[in-house]
């Protein structure tokens, strides 16, 4: 019964573990050979079976990880989101959080207009800006717990663009309240915008629409206040020397 038993073990060694480390490895690698030709969606089926088979094992982090690429790669944003953020909180000590962070913040970064938004020449700065606030705190986390990392450098660029883009959509806000006729509305957004984000170049215009919000309003204190600082900040500015603006192609456009 023993020599049986030893042959019937021996006979079935000559099959695959499904669940063996060279068989999950091997199912990551092919994973990655077709993230590497773009086919994402088959990437993604693999990626999560790989995660199920090596769970608790770094391998497991790093198909948790890819799979939140992949995914994002093929527009899936809120899964995407929702792969980094399980990820984030199960292994808060991993190695690669630094790259989670930053892959969170990316593909928040990244939310884009769509196609209507194209056809019209809106601008990022144009919509909502939920998904640039969420960005920002991203790459502010990575750049807080991981100074050093290779991705705070391009973090902090991107947190640079997303205050601007921030104190762009609050002028935009105030221009459109302006244009309806709510002046008082106009000029709290745009002295919002100054409060908020002083060192931004939103802030000139920001000026400009208080200034003529205040007139509109028949407060000549505040306009001469306004424009006051305007002119000895911005002596140059179109909305003091009265030049036209200059054209801008949209945000998307790279031609």
């Amino acid at each position: 019964m023993l020599a049986g038993a030893l042959l019937v073990a021996g006979c079935g060694t000559t099959k695959e573990d499904p669940l063996s480390t060279t068989a999950v490895e091997k199912l990551y690698a092919d994973a990655k050979d077709d993230m590497s030709t773009g086919s994402y969606e088959r990437a993604i089926k693999t990626l999560e079976r790989v995660e199920g088979r090596a769970a608790g094992t770094l391998l497991s982090q790093q198909a948790t990880l890819d799979l939140a690429y992949a995914r994002y790669k093929t527009g899936e944003r809120a899964e995407s989101l929702a792969t980094l953020d399980r990820f984030i909180k199960l292994n808060p000590s991993s190695p690669a959080l630094d790259y989670a962070l930053y892959l969170r913040g990316v593909v928040n970064f990244n939310d884009n207009l769509g196609i209507l938004g194209r056809f019209t020449n809106q601008e990022l700065s144009e919509r909502d800006q939920q998904a640039s606030r969420d960005a920002y705190q991203s790459f502010k986390q990575l750049v807080d717990q991981f100074p050093q990392s290779k991705y705070s450098v391009e973090a902090r660029t991107r947190m640079d663009y997303i205050v601007n883009a921030l104190a762009a959509y609050e002028i935009h806000v105030a221009r459109y309240y302006y244009r309806r006729g709510a002046f008082v509305a106009a000029a709290n957004r745009a002295q919002q915008a100054i409060k908020d984000y002083p060192q931004t170049p939103a802030i000139e215009e920001a000026l400009f629409i208080m200034a003529q919000s205040y007139d509109r309003l028949e407060l000549p204190q505040l306009r001469d206040d306004a424009q006051r600082v305007l002119k000895q900040n911005y002596p140059d500015s179109r909305f003091v020397t009265g030049a036209p603006a200059a054209s801008k192609k949209p945000w998307w456009q790279v031609w």
